[in-house]
Parts: structure tokens; sequence; C-alpha cells
């Protein structure tokens, strides 16, 4: 199946790069460039995409657009996934783009754009309700966490840190265990001994694991050096 894309970057030579790497076979189809806030809400209402692929700052504020055009796709109630393009490996962002819970949205840096698989597995994701965080927020989040005494991150194994790391970037149970050459039946293990460590829910919905396992990751972490506007 074709997934229909809404693609929002205000750089001509970035947009005219990604339409380049993502029309290069018939998977994904651009129905739509736009340049700000503005022309993504409208090309979204239009054309009623499967996605969306939009940097994280565009006109008229350069501040969050991109994070602030899913909230209010969420808020209307449209299907199209959302994957966020970002130069910041903030993990505020990635929380704020997951904030309500609405399905199908992941956070990709931007350095990640030349590796034409992966910005294509994060639209795939999202074009079917599923979530992916750029392994370079979590990985160094989970790190500095373990490190805290205090924290209940510490009192993980190794290896379930590796299965958090995977649980936060979105994977499912099936995709952890390839990643990590292990049975299902042992992610599935490890998986609820994480979760019980940390005092969160075993929901197996993947968005939400997605959010929770971020809000606790960065629930003490600074955030990012410009506040999150939120405009009505």
């Amino acid at each position: 199946m074709t997934i229909r894309l809404v693609l929002a970057e205000d750089s001509l030579i970035v947009r005219q790069g990604l339409v380049g790497l993502l029309t290069s076979d018939s998977e994904i189809a651009v129905v739509a460039e736009c340049t700000d806030f503005g022309g993504l809400v409208g090309a979204v209402e239009t054309h009623a995409p499967d996605a969306v692929l939009t940097d994280i700052r565009m006109p008229p504020t350069h501040t969050d657009e991109g994070i602030r055009a899913a909230a209010l796709f969420g808020e209307r109630g449209y299907a199209a996934g959302v994957v966020v393009l970002s130069h910041y490996a903030e993990p505020a962002y990635a929380v704020a783009l997951l904030e309500g819970g609405v399905p199908g949205r992941s956070y990709l840096l931007k350095e990640r754009v030349h590796d034409r698989s992966q910005l294509v597995a994060a639209i795939r994701a999202v074009a079917i309700g599923g979530s992916m965080v750029d392994s370079k927020i979590i990985e160094p989040l989970i790190a500095a966490r373990a490190r805290n005494g205090r924290s209940p991150l510490a009192e993980l194994t190794v290896r379930e840190r590796e299965v958090l790391a995977n649980i936060a970037q979105g994977k499912s149970n099936a995709a952890i265990a390839d990643s990590l050459v292990l049975t299902k039946r042992a992610v599935e293990k490890h998986i609820n001994s994480i979760f019980m460590k940390l005092g969160l829910a075993t929901d197996q919905d993947v968005s939400r694991r997605v959010k929770a396992t971020l809000m606790f990751l960065s629930d003490t972490q600074p955030g990012p050096a410009e506040p999150l506007r939120h405009h009505a």
C-alpha cells in the first residue's frame, strides 16, 4: 500500500532532498509540500494524508510548530500519523509530542534522514498508529538515570536497560527479541520485571509504553533551552 504523505519543511534544499529520497519508489507518495505551520494544517485538512513528515521549527515562530501541529491534529481527530524531524536531542520535546496519548507519533533526529530505511520505517510506523523515538535521545537518559542511586533505574540489570531502551524506541516485543537475540518469552519476562521495578503500568499499547517510559526517564531532566510554546 502506498502511504500518502504531507511534507512540511521551510528549507527548499532540505525539502527537495527529502522529496527525492522518499519518492525513489512507489512506497510513499508526497501529496503536498508546505513551508509553514498554516500551510501544513491546511494541507492535512485538504488531503487527509496517511502520514505527515514535518520539521520541528518552521515559520511563523520557529519554535515548536511541528509538535503543535501534531497536537492540533490529535485534537481534531485526524488520522494522519506524524514524524517530527529535529536537530534537538531533547527528551522534553519528545514527551511533548507524545502528550495526549494519540497514536502514530515519532521523533527523529535530522541527522538520520540520510538513512532512507530508518526514515521510511518511522513514516510507516506512524501510518499504522505506531511510535518511535530516536535512540540517541533514549540511551543517554537511561545511562544518566541509572547512575543516580536513588532512581529505580539503578535497580535494572544491564539486559533490562537494553530492553527498556528498545521499548522507548517504540519497538514491539518481537522486534526487541530480534534486536537483542532473545526469545519473545524472555523479552516478556524482562518487560514485566522492568515495569514492576519502575512502578509503571504494563499496558501493551506501543504508544502508551513509549510515552510512559519517556515521561519516567525525563521527569528530572532540565527542559529545552527555549520553553515549548503552545498557542491557541
